[in-house]
């Protein structure tokens, strides 16, 4: 198993995350145009069916001037690398969403892994030596938002706010950096926030770790407004729920550069807020929160060596788990979110197998289907890391890796955005899903 090294990780940033395409496995871009001749009794075609596919789930980072280090826009271009996507796609990869398909939930907001029936196709496409086919069944070219923009707004259109932080320049070289200035808001009145997405300048993600943010006023902390971290879109809240932003807030930031071979100066890191209307009071507030699992400040991994470890968290009312987003660096490679009920059985709410510091995802549940908890319910957060040569991302299993805020450290904790009810609240929502869909609230998703 091939261990990368710090060289091969930063170029892998500087980049964009999306180059594992090319990065990973072994060199056979060109077997495609010399496989297999096409099937006629096959008549899956580019044209026809893997060129919507792609529009669908891969084209946004993988066109001219986006973070995907190929463009897969023509048919030239996809045949050329038609294996390599056919394993990346089967292995799920790619599209980069971390979830597992085969346990907990599996409604989601946001949610950007293929269907079977699309990776499938994929993959039946190359076996068949991938026909282009009538170049008249292409469907139209998508007209794909400016990278510069917040990717929220195709949904709810221009952000309400958007802060700003102070300008930093990132050194082409050097250890971590922490950058952490206050900005106002301008926000006049208390108001509830219905989406918030924080967003890296387009040459400013090659170096921003993570940019965490909060609400102070006059100094004084007010509550968390959002988390970013390597490949995450946003935080969508419910409805019915709050996310208060208070009368004459500040944003103060906690911004993590990590120099890695790309000068960036005059950064700025950006967060965008889509704030309900001024008559709207939700009825229960929601936290974003950072739960660590106990282990998260007092251990070391051992060189060549495994650890698991687990953080147990309960509330004194009934609440909802709105998104859960593990945290961890490169060691960490697998994480889960359980329920252990108050009459002992533990159900598992969300796995994540294949996890990967190259993308950060808050999993958004469905209104229906995020998780409840009573008084006393636990949650339940486990964490696996891998400190030897079989893990791909580990840049050096020699080393002793403690716990830490540098890159190099490693984190173990989960962001999650939590809705505190009542016991009305709580038995409300519990009637709801247990009407029929006919009758079910209208969500917007």
């Amino acid at each position: 198993m091939q261990v990368f090294s710090q060289r091969f990780w930063s170029q892998v940033v500087a980049a964009g995350v999306c180059a594992l395409l090319v990065t990973v496995g072994s060199s056979d871009d060109l077997a495609a145009q010399t496989g297999p001749s096409p099937d006629p009794a096959n008549d899956i075609t580019f044209a026809k069916d893997v060129a919507p596919i792609l529009q669908q789930n891969c084209q946004v980072c993988h066109q001219p001037g986006a973070i995907g280090p190929m463009s897969l826009m023509e048919y030239q271009d996809v045949r050329r690398y038609a294996r390599r996507i056919s394993r990346m796609v089967e292995s799920r990869d790619m599209p980069p969403y971390q979830y597992d398909t085969d346990v907990g939930i599996q409604d989601l907001k946001e949610d950007w892994r293929m269907t079977d029936d699309e990776i499938s196709t994929i993959m039946a496409w190359v076996a068949a030596g991938s026909p282009e086919g009538d170049p008249a069944d292409m469907p139209a070219p998508v007209e794909w938002p400016d990278p510069a923009e917040f990717r929220l707004a195709d949904r709810f259109g221009e952000p309400d706010v958007v802060v700003a932080s102070a300008p930093y320049d990132v050194p082409e070289v050097g250890q971590d950096r922490w950058w952490r200035p206050t900005t106002p808001t301008g926000v006049t009145s208390d108001r509830c926030i219905r989406a918030v997405e924080t967003k890296p300048s387009v040459t400013g993600r090659a170096v921003a770790h993570h940019a965490n943010s909060s609400f102070t006023v006059n100094g004084e902390r007010a509550g968390r407004l959002s988390e970013y971290a390597l490949g995450k879109v946003g935080e969508i809240v419910p409805e019915g729920a709050c996310r208060r932003i208070p009368a004459g807030a500040d944003v103060t930031w906690d911004i993590h550069y990590w120099p890695n071979g790309v000068e960036v100066n005059d950064d700025q890191v950006e967060v965008g807020i889509w704030l309900h209307d001024e008559d709207y009071e939700g009825k229960y507030d929601q936290t974003l929160t950072l739960y660590f699992l106990n282990g998260g400040r007092g251990y070391d991994i051992a060189p060549h060596g495994t650890l698991m470890t687990q953080g147990f968290h309960s509330f004194d009312t009934p609440t909802r788990i709105d998104s859960w987003q593990p945290h961890g660096h490169t060691r960490l490679v697998a994480a889960s979110i359980q329920i252990l009920r108050k009459d002992g059985t533990l159900e598992m709410v969300s796995m994540v197998s294949n996890w990967s510091a190259l993308w950060h995802h808050s999993h958004i549940y469905d209104e229906d289907q995020a998780p409840l908890l009573e008084a006393g319910d636990q949650i339940v957060l486990t964490h696996w890391y891998d400190n030897t040569a079989d893990n791909r991302y580990n840049p050096d299993p020699d080393q002793w890796v403690g716990i830490g805020d540098r890159t190099a450290d490693e984190m173990a904790h989960a962001w999650m955005a939590i809705t505190h009810l009542d016991e009305e609240g709580y038995e409300q929502i519990k009637a709801e899903r247990s009407r029929p869909v006919s009758e079910q609230p209208d969500r917007d998703r």
